[in-house]
């Protein structure tokens, strides 16, 4: 069995921008590439959709939900847009013995400068450490999905009670 399971939703991470007035879609997962470009071999996606997270619902949440508790492994990776991570994570609510831990992008893993690569790299070594519970990571920090929010104004996750 792989170590654990990347489960990928969409968002900015996997973002395909066509031009400078931000038109975009949501291009294939780049955990493959971030993972492989790392070394990390033991491993298995599950491609679970293709959206921004603005156009998330509470459907698509229980997708997410059921795609956690339906995994073989109990370390799960969730790969998200930022804008409703937090709430989707809280979605999850009692994932038993598994850590499930959620991250995402500002800026697409596509491009040059962005913060993907450690985001993905940081939410793996939280995935390799935490106790099972459900934990958002972005920006070397890891928050209690209940306890946080973006910052738009600072471009950041912050602790937010």
């Amino acid at each position: 069995m792989p170590a654990f399971n990347v489960i990928t939703v969409g968002g900015t991470i996997d973002k395909v921008y066509f031009d400078a007035a931000s038109q975009f879609e949501i291009g294939d997962p780049q955990i493959h590439r971030v993972l492989a470009g790392a070394g990390v071999v033991d491993f298995v996606v599950t491609p679970l959709m293709r959206k921004d997270s603005l156009q998330m619902d509470d459907t698509d949440r229980e997708a997410v939900r059921q795609a956690v508790l339906a995994s073989a492994c109990d370390r799960v990776l969730v790969t998200h847009g930022t804008d409703t991570m937090a709430l989707t994570a809280r979605h999850l609510g009692d994932v038993g013995t598994r850590t499930v831990v959620f991250t995402g992008a500002m800026q697409p893993a596509r491009f040059h400068e962005t913060d993907a690569i450690f985001n993905i790299g940081f939410a793996l070594g939280t995935l390799m450490s935490a106790a099972p519970g459900v934990y958002l990571t972005m920006n070397g920090r890891v928050f209690d999905p209940h306890k946080v929010r973006k910052n738009r104004d600072q471009g950041r996750f912050e602790d937010a009670g």
